[in-house]
């Protein structure tokens, strides 16, 4: 088992966030990559990307093997103050309009929208025919 971690703020890892000097946090842990950004198979821009934030679901979501797990260790540079890290917010859906039973007057206006140009490009159109023809 290790010494006593140190315990970092999100804040104060965010502060590691380019290529010579590059920390993610990872399932709770601090994780010093800097080294290890020219070896990442994905690229050093992937783990750029995952600094400044819990970088636990990328990780996850990549489906790393168990080979990268243990070798994550020799990077381990202390644990991460979990009240730091923004909680996740829920998606809430955006609240529908009330659902309108009576859907008539939508319909008549719909309909007089369509009728009432029509009718007046009828009446010009008319119009126009009965002035060249006098």
């Amino acid at each position: 088992m290790r010494e006593e971690a140190k315990i970092f703020t999100l804040s104060e890892v965010s502060e590691h966030n380019h290529a010579h000097d590059c920390w993610i946090v990872i399932s709770g842990k601090v994780y010093n990559v800097t080294k290890f950004l020219e070896d990442h198979p994905g690229g050093d821009e992937v783990l750029l990307s995952s600094t400044g934030k819990d970088a636990t679901d990328d990780f996850e979501d990549v489906g790393h093997s168990e080979s990268a797990r243990e070798m994550m260790e020799q990077y381990y540079v202390g644990e991460i103050d979990p009240t730091t890290i923004p909680k996740k917010t829920k998606y809430t859906p955006p609240k529908q309009p009330h659902y309108n039973q009576d859907k008539t007057s939508e319909f008549i206006i719909k309909i007089l929208q369509f009728l009432v140009p029509l009718a007046i490009l009828s009446l010009a159109v008319g119009i126009r025919i009965y002035t060249k023809a006098a």
